[in-house]
């Protein structure tokens, strides 16, 4: 649509690389659909792809009746203060369906921008039906005309028997933001869920334990974070499965980086059915004097289920750097290229548009170690 991208087009040369750094494209020709929230504005909600349909959610609640019984279910209104401040606002955010059998080969794409407002509050709603394949891509950005700010966000996620939803939210927030994501899912029979979530920009502070209910049978959830803590932030970031679905499985792994901030890992997976395999991993690097917290949590409630766990924090090791640096690297170079090494995540069933976005994310931040 040539008048959206016009609209998106509209903000700034400096605020359109940072939303492009976020994986959103403005020109959108990658991606099969695109939502853009403007602060507290809907600037545009719209997809080309059969079988998947994008909504702003106030419009999606009227259109649905049904879709009542999924709002404000997996995440309660009253979890907390977050929460109950959302719910008494108008609802904001999208909702996402794809319908039974639906495959979408480029992503859909969806961006949260505060541009002026200091608030910006949403709720989103997916939902892939059974045997759907969806994946999209969440940028979340702050304009650098945003000097002081608050993100409160509420997402609920649905996948369907044999169906598959891959997310990955790429966040680049300014120095003074504060962001309270509140988001859960819940995956049925063979389902798979996969959440990737990206921070390599500086943000005042990020609050966020994602939950994934496994209740189906074989059903799957795999967590990968990838973050760099810069001095002045604090990001609380964790993980929770459970596991109730026979022969259900989780992995929880995320790569910390910190250069003077606090950065703290929560993790948790609780084996509750019978054939369940669950494993966190955590490790962390401390390129300045900051701190890393690992805390990993495994909880069997039975005798057939297998969980591990693993946490590794420390430095770059001397001996690694004067390695590379007798392959003809210098120390800057051999530095650089073990947090390359350090931070680079495969992420089996992601596709390849979205790796490489992942990837871009990384690799545009390199320099500034």
């Amino acid at each position: 649509m040539p008048e959206d991208r016009e609209k998106l087009k509209s903000v700034s040369s400096e605020d359109q690389k940072r939303i492009e750094l976020s994986g959103v494209e403005v020109d959108s020709d990658n991606r099969c659909g695109t939502f853009f929230q403007e602060d507290q504005n809907i600037v545009t909600s719209h997809c080309q792809y059969e079988g998947i349909e994008m909504l702003p959610i106030d419009i999606a609640l009227k259109k649905y009746d049904w879709l009542k019984d999924y709002y404000w279910n997996l995440v309660p209104r009253d979890k907390d203060e977050y929460t109950r401040y959302v719910a008494e606002q108008e609802p904001r955010g999208f909702v996402v369906i794809a319908k039974s059998g639906s495959k979408n080969i480029f992503p859909l794409q969806t961006c949260l921008f505060m541009h002026k407002s200091e608030i910006q509050t949403v709720h989103n709603i997916i939902i892939a039906e059974e045997g759907a394949e969806l994946h999209l891509i969440t940028g979340c950005v702050s304009s650098m005309d945003v000097k002081k700010g608050t993100h409160y966000g509420v997402t609920e996620i649905y996948v369907g028997k044999g169906a598959l939803v891959s997310n990955t939210m790429i966040h680049t927030w300014g120095e003074n933001i504060d962001v309270f994501p509140r988001s859960a899912s819940r995956v049925e029979e063979d389902g798979v869920f996969l959440s990737n979530y990206v921070s390599m920009k500086p943000v005042h502070n990020v609050q966020m334990y994602p939950v994934a209910e496994l209740t189906g049978k074989n059903s799957v959830a795999r967590f990968n974070s990838v973050v760099v803590v810069h001095p002045g932030s604090n990001l609380d970031l964790g993980q929770y499965a459970v596991m109730s679905g026979e022969g259900s499985s989780a992995e929880l792994l995320s790569r910390l980086i910190t250069k003077g901030g606090t950065g703290i890992s929560r993790s948790h997976v609780i084996g509750a059915g019978e054939g369940t395999k669950g494993h966190i991993e955590c490790k962390g690097l401390i390129l300045e004097d900051g701190i890393i917290h690992a805390i990993p949590e495994i909880e069997g409630r039975l005798t057939n289920t297998e969980l591990s766990h693993e946490a590794a924090v420390g430095r770059i090791a001397r001996d690694e750097i004067e390695y590379l640096m007798s392959r003809g690297l210098d120390e800057e170079e051999a530095t650089a290229t073990i947090i390359r090494g350090f931070l680079d995540v495969k992420i089996v069933g992601l596709p390849a548009s979205l790796q490489k976005q992942i990837d871009s994310a990384i690799d545009a931040v390199e320099s500034g170690f």
